[in-house]
């Protein structure tokens, strides 16, 4: 049953929390313009009703059925849509999950609540994705970025290209992780496709050089791409996660 979370001034966030009377609760982050209805979200979601661990899965701001004009949003947005939820539904240790842009999130949202978060899963995780979407624009881009403020990019996800907004970019520039330790203490697994051609799959083992855990595996996939939303890949996912539970 979806709920939503209200707070004055800010956008209400969907959110489904599915309990179970085991520890930890395990909470889903999805990625850029991807909703809590995706494929590894109600995996996981099924998976932990069996195994009696709560879960939750949530839309940002923006995306899915939330409130919010996903145009208006950026990365610290979207962090304090996750710690809105995380705070306000959630209780006790959390593993957190985060998928591509919700991997960047999950690392963000493991440093303002260090104490909660037992472990993170992160797949095809991809912090600062932004910093290296800036690198690969075109002039053309850059011109009506600096003009318009926006500019439109097409996608493999979606028939309508993605509107960049100057503000996702310049945001993004604020929220960079890899150019700085991460000061994450708990277990991390970094599941990763070397067919990924969103996320190149030497991002993940970046990602394992600057966190400060001793607790840091990266576990990469062949055949997989960006998705890891194949039966296998799932399997995966799925042993990955009842080894941290």
């Amino acid at each position: 049953m979806v709920k939503y979370l209200k707070q004055e001034e800010k956008p209400a966030l969907a959110y489904i929390d599915s309990e179970g009377e085991k520890s930890p609760t395990v909470m889903f982050l999805g990625g850029f313009r991807s909703d809590m209805e995706g494929t590894k979200a109600t995996f996981l979601e099924s998976k932990c009703l069996e195994n009696g661990n709560s879960f939750i899965r949530f839309d940002y701001s923006g995306h899915g059925i939330s409130e919010g004009n996903f145009e208006e949003g950026c990365i610290s947005d979207w962090a304090d849509d996750a710690l809105r939820i995380f705070d306000s539904v959630t209780d006790g240790p959390i593993i957190l999950v985060g998928s591509s842009m919700g991997g960047w999130i999950s690392l963000l949202l493991a440093l303002k609540r260090p104490e909660r978060v037992h472990a993170i899963i992160g797949l095809a995780a991809a912090p600062d994705f932004t910093k290296i979407m800036e690198k690969k624009m075109t002039e053309a881009q850059k011109g009506e970025l600096n003009e318009k403020g926006f500019f439109a990019l097409d996608n493999d996800y979606s028939d309508e290209p993605y509107v960049i907004t100057k503000k996702l970019i310049d945001d993004g520039r604020e929220q960079c992780l890899l150019d700085k330790a991460i000061k994450v203490s708990c277990p991390v697994r970094l599941i990763q496709g070397k067919k990924d051609t969103d996320v190149h799959w030497e991002t993940a083992d970046k990602i394992s050089q600057q966190l400060t855990s001793d607790d840091v595996q990266v576990i990469l996939l062949d055949e997989a791409d960006h998705r890891l939303s194949a039966p296998e890949e799932l399997n995966v996912l799925h042993e990955t996660l009842n080894s941290l539970i």
